[in-house]
């Protein structure tokens, strides 16, 4: 079951989303700088009666170590992360700045799908996280280039940085192994990504758009056969005096040859095997209000979700997650607290370990969660 896993999983995701919005350490023109973060978590899942008879858990989240760099035209970047049960990179690769409004990244790096930052607010990111299309890094060459408002990235990826065999890692990539006594030989390989967004300054704010291209192939490792992936997404942010509304609407397909059951596959992430509809489409709409304070910030959001299976079998059905929370910065610590609602969704219900497929729990799970992070 999913469940004594939990904690851990989605303390992997809270450092993503609290070090895109505390301060980083500036990188030196010529050398290096060292930063991080630690962080605890508390836990209350309304659904189990064991967390309701303890009020909930306290625990060690993770820790994190970063290395920023830069000589000359190069430049390095790097994440590493340790948790109560094992260790993992994140991102780690280097850069290249030669080329006036490019730069070339290579190695560990972040696919290009999607919103350019995140499309969640919250420590719990959003289902497109759990389908292996949010805040995922890969072993690859990457082009950016950036002007006037024009962003484009091209990018092309070998295979995730963890074998397919591996659990143990920070975003979602697709699995080989046994789950539910299903039995997969998936690998990712050979993947390109394209993506170009626009962002259009007006009084008060900004608005970007743009679109994301993601088209791969999938290696059966048991039969050598390859089969066929892809994503594509519509994504729009706009912020305007305070307030940051975020939509996307994505379409993918996992075509995995010599299948045990085409209309499911198996992914894996941060020492987690679970199964998704092998298509299907997944539909977000945020909303975020930042409020100055005296001590710092507070930005309170709630972030919607909905994943639709288009699969043969018609017993499979829609995935929903919404959280509502706030994260609160101070100083240098930065602590979000989510109210999270789960229906037929991995992580965020009782009895539904999974995405899409046909819902075994009652409808809505509810669950309280509290992360605390200093950074450094």
């Amino acid at each position: 079951m999913m469940k004594k896993t939990t904690q851990f999983m989605l303390s992997a995701v809270a450092a993503a989303m609290a070090m895109a919005s505390v301060s980083t350490q500036a990188v030196a023109e010529d050398g290096i700088s060292i930063g991080g973060a630690v962080r605890v978590n508390y836990s209350y899942k309304d659904y189990s009666d064991a967390s309701k008879d303890k009020k909930g858990d306290l625990t060690f989240d993770m820790a994190a170590i970063k290395f920023n760099g830069k000589k000359g035209d190069w430049g390095l970047a790097s994440e590493y992360r340790f948790t109560s049960s094992t260790d993992y990179i994140k991102y780690g690769y280097a850069y290249y700045d030669a080329i006036p409004d490019w730069q070339i990244q290579f190695g560990i790096n972040k696919v290009p799908f999607g919103n350019r930052d995140f499309i969640s607010n919250s420590w719990w990111f959003g289902i497109p996280y759990y389908l292996g299309f949010e805040d995922d890094h890969d072993v690859g060459i990457k082009a950016v280039y950036e002007k006037n408002g024009w962003h484009t990235d091209l990018a092309f990826y070998k295979n995730p940085e963890y074998g397919a065999y591996e659990n143990k890692r920070y975003a979602t990539d697709l699995y080989t192994g046994t789950i539910n006594g299903t039995t997969y030989s998936n690998e990712e390989t050979n993947q390109v990504n394209i993506r170009q967004t626009y962002t259009m300054e007006h009084e008060g704010g900004s608005t970007t758009f743009g679109g994301s291209v993601e088209v791969g192939q999938i290696y059966n490792s048991a039969t050598g056969n390859t089969g066929d992936r892809y994503g594509f997404a519509l994504h729009l942010n706009t912020k305007y005096q305070g307030w940051d509304i975020q939509a996307q609407a994505m379409q993918y397909e996992y075509d995995a040859a010599d299948s045990a059951d085409p209309n499911k596959i198996g992914v894996s992430v941060v020492s987690w095997q679970y199964e998704i509809a092998s298509k299907g489409q997944a539909y977000t709409v945020n909303i975020a209000k930042t409020l100055p304070t005296s001590f710092g910030s507070v930005k309170i959001y709630n972030d919607f979700n909905v994943m639709t299976p288009d699969v043969a079998d018609s017993s499979y059905d829609n995935s929903y997650q919404n959280v509502l929370g706030a994260a609160i910065s101070y100083g240098p610590t930065y602590t979000m607290v989510d109210f999270i609602m789960g229906k037929n969704m991995t992580f965020s219900t009782a009895a539904d370990d999974h995405v899409g497929l046909p819902m075994a729990g009652d409808g809505w799970d509810k669950r309280i969660n509290i992360n605390f992070g200093y950074y450094f």
